[in-house]
């Protein structure tokens, strides 16, 4: 198979687009100066630093991803500047870890690229990938201490992780790969019992909006390969049988979505954090109240579950829109990337990812205003939290991955293997 055609983008507007987010960033940064009372000038390097990451990548990063082109990237440091804002109006603390978390989502984003670009590479990390990751949920449970009512967290001293936001990467990698050739029932019913080992994991660790966004892109992902509603409708069925059992057994998980839709009912209890959401982003206007100004920085969870709603507040209504539009376009992008793939994999790694961002999108933003229950997921890129950022950069190389040249899987050995077998007769061919 020929090598796809990379897309170019003129130079001229990525320049353009650089420049606008730059004064954007810039007004931000200075905005976050001027809250403190003496200028800190490690404060400006990390601000600055960032900005000029930024300018680095444009420049030669395209030497390193092999393809001319920006609006993704562009969209990925525009949802990561945002974030990296608002944690730095808390704390330089907080702005330092989400930088270092940046720097190595970034970094696991290219080294992804590396990975998958090869074709013969990707068939070869599926099983050792699949292993792994089950792995690594199994040890989650031996090693991690309830947070927040659930276990997925580890503690390594000075740093924690969420592993199971690692294993959304590879759980993508698995079900693209394994579904890439043409869909048989072994293949199919190898990754069922995949996603039902991770699932399962996830619900002994109380995460139950991380299961939710596992079991939506297993979904989307089987229905891309295969089309079969009847069989996608009976798993469905069984997963809503099996979830009413859980609900049976474990009344507690219930009472977890107890407020939804009555949140002012509990507004001083279960429904805490979202009436606060509703009544302070509303105050906030088309233009917000400034940046460092808002009230809902006073709530638990304010930078992690809840920064939608503080970006409504202290952004303005108009920047809401603008993130949630972002992850629209990264879906649009995808779909588009996906038509002209080079491989099958590239196609239903795009779009699994793609409507994985978007889902997990869904689920933070329609949760704190009350429209779905509160599940205590991240906004991906925005959120404080490095496995979340290392999640979101890993997800987007899938995407970026689809709209790259292609390398068939050592076509050179494919084609030495048919001339040297055999006849059916025993002659040579």
């Amino acid at each position: 198979m020929a090598e796809t055609p990379a897309r170019r983008q003129p130079r001229f507007q990525q320049i353009t687009v650089m420049l606008l987010m730059t004064a954007f960033q810039l007004v931000c940064a200075a905005c976050v100066l001027c809250r403190q009372e003496t200028l800190q000038l490690s404060m400006v390097y990390l601000l600055v630093g960032y900005i000029a990451a930024e300018w680095i990548y444009l420049l030669i990063g395209n030497l390193v991803t092999g393809n001319d082109y920006f609006e993704l990237e562009a969209i990925a440091f525009f949802l990561s500047g945002l974030g990296l804002t608002l944690c730095a109006s808390f704390s330089e603390a907080f702005a330092f870890k989400q930088l270092v978390a940046i720097g190595l989502g970034l970094a696991v984003y290219l080294l992804i690229l590396l990975l998958i670009k090869n074709m013969y590479v990707v068939r070869w990390l599926r099983y050792p990938a699949a292993i792994g990751s089950i792995g690594v949920l199994a040890l989650n449970l031996l090693l991690a201490q309830v947070h927040n009512g659930a276990l997925n967290w580890i503690d390594l001293g000075p740093v924690s992780i969420q592993p199971s936001e690692l294993v959304k990467v590879v759980f993508i990698f698995v079900g693209a790969v394994t579904l890439e050739k043409l869909l048989s029932t072994k293949a199919l019913w190898l990754y069922i019992g995949y996603a039902l080992v991770c699932v399962s994991c996830l619900f002994l660790m109380r995460d139950f909006g991380t299961a939710l966004i596992f079991f939506f892109t297993f979904i989307l992902i089987a229905f891309m390969r295969s089309g079969n509603v009847r069989t996608l409708f009976l798993i469905c069925a069984v997963a809503l049988m099996g979830a009413m059992l859980v609900i049976y057994f474990k009344p507690y998980v219930a009472n977890r979505f107890a407020a939804f839709r009555h949140v002012w009912e509990y507004a001083d209890t279960l429904g805490y954090q979202q009436t606060r959401v509703l009544t302070y982003s509303a105050s906030g206007g088309l233009c917000g109240l400034g940046l460092g100004e808002g009230y809902l920085r006073d709530v638990y969870a304010v930078t992690t579950d809840l920064i939608f709603g503080l970006i409504n507040e202290e952004l303005g209504i108009f920047m809401g829109v603008a993130v949630v539009l972002s992850f629209v376009g990264i879906a649009f992008f995808a779909v588009k990337t996906a038509k002209s793939a080079g491989s099958t994999f590239y196609a239903i790694a795009a779009v699994a990812a793609a409507g994985m961002l978007l889902f997990q999108m869904s689920l933070n933003v329609f949760g704190v205003t009350d429209l779905l229950p509160l599940t205590g997921v991240t906004l991906p890129f925005v959120s404080r939290g490095g496995s979340s950022m290392i999640c979101s950069w890993g997800l987007l190389a899938y995407i970026r991955a689809a709209g790259a040249p292609f390398v068939p899987p050592r076509p050179d050995i494919a084609v030495n293997k048919r001339l040297r077998r055999p006849a059916k007769g025993g002659g040579a061919t």
